[in-house]
């Protein structure tokens, strides 16, 4: 049995729900990343890499110069001898984005249909036309969806009768390095302190005024900017001397940056963009024993800000204040056991498992419900 998923983000882009999860699956299976179409080509081919966390990507190449239909059609061609090449049999689709539908379509029909829903794409910014109706079409074909969070669960549990909440998860081993003595990264040991940091893609999704605003009222304070910025005007970020773009860097640097850390923040904006999204920076920060702050994010507040484990803020006043509340409770035991407590459980090695045992059992109901059929039919 092999998994085929089809991907709306790049393997090699930010290491995050996709990657944990499918590397996990390449333990025991074939795992094939189909990912979005470049278009860079003057011929279309299709190019085939084997990760370290022993997947494979396959990145169609094709020309810019192609209308929509032909996209498709491209698209199913390349795929169609993707599966002859490789001698994809039985297979388990595992779908990020509905819009691959129209390549699924061209090739044989899986022995399982997962939808992964990590977010809800149709609200972020430019979101490919027909994404909601096509999102509708592959929950009628899907056997199962996961939700990558506990309020997208309660948007779609009563879309689909097999629906189950996966919220972000984390690898503890390797964010609770940012306890440890690590080697200061030379773009940040020379920033003074204290350092207030983040992680992650910058897009619409990031509040640009809140960390503006923030920083003008604290000049003191140093704000650690570390990720990619996509589908937004590099431009339109605040400059100021107290706020430092370090640019994207990788999962395994990451750890040593937060180290340096005095305080964690998530300054997400609150739109349609963010209203769905489980951050997986919240556990990961926490695992490093840092303080967070964070705007009032649905699957934050509930569970991490109920419990007291990161503290909510969404004007700059209030975030000033969680911010010097974090700098004194840094290393309080009050904080950081309670915190600890509540990750013990919190794993991405977990998170699969669950995901495995509900796999095995949709394959065996299937199984059984075909073999009924079939006797049905003889009689």
């Amino acid at each position: 049995m092999d998994i085929i998923c089809f991907c709306h983000l790049r393997w090699n882009f930010v290491y995050q729900r996709p990657q944990h999860l499918l590397s996990r699956f390449a333990y025991q299976y074939r795992v094939f990343v189909i990912e979005e179409p470049l278009f860079d080509a003057k011929v279309s081919y299709v190019e085939t890499s084997l990760s370290k966390e022993n997947v494979w990507v396959i990145t169609p190449h094709l020309s810019k110069d192609l209308d929509t239909d032909h996209i498709a059609r491209e698209q199913q061609i390349l795929v169609k001898k993707f599966f002859a090449d490789f001698s994809i049999g039985d297979y388990i689709a595992w779908f990020y984005t509905p819009m691959a539908l129209s390549i699924y379509e061209s090739v044989p029909r899986a022995k399982l249909v997962v939808y992964d829903c990590m977010d809800e794409l149709s609200a972020f910014k430019n979101a490919p036309a027909g994404i909601s109706q096509m999102e509708s079409l592959l929950l009628e074909k899907a056997d199962l969806v996961f939700t990558g969070g506990y309020s997208l669960y309660e948007a779609k549990q009563h879309q689909h009768p097999a629906v189950f909440p996966f919220p972000s998860s984390i690898d503890k081993a390797h964010f609770s390095k940012a306890r440890r003595d690590t080697i200061p990264p030379m773009d940040q040991v020379n920033i003074p302190r204290p350092r207030i940091g983040f992680f992650g893609v910058i897009d619409e999704r990031f509040d640009i005024d809140l960390l503006k605003n923030t920083a003008e009222l604290k000049p003191g304070w140093q704000f650690v900017i570390i990720g990619p910025t996509v589908k937004i005007d590099p431009a339109s970020l605040p400059k100021a001397s107290n706020i430092h773009y370090l640019g994207s860097k990788s999962y395994e640097e990451l750890p040593a940056y937060l180290a340096g850390w005095d305080v964690a923040m998530i300054p997400f904006a609150r739109n349609e963009s963010t209203r769905y999204i489980s951050p997986t920076k919240t556990p990961e920060y926490l695992a490093g024993g840092v303080p967070v702050v964070s705007t009032s994010i649905q699957d934050v507040v509930t569970p991490y800000g109920k419990e007291k484990l990161v503290y909510i803020a969404d004007d700059p006043e209030e975030f000033i204040k969680g911010v010097e509340w974090s700098l004194s409770n840094k290393n309080n035991p009050a904080w950081l056991k309670p915190v600890d407590d509540f990750l013990t459980n919190i794993s991405w090695d977990v998170t699969w498992l669950k995901m495995i045992l509900l796999i095995q059992s949709k394959l065996k109901a299937n199984q059984s419900r075909n073999l009924t059929t079939k006797e049905n039919e003889y009689v």
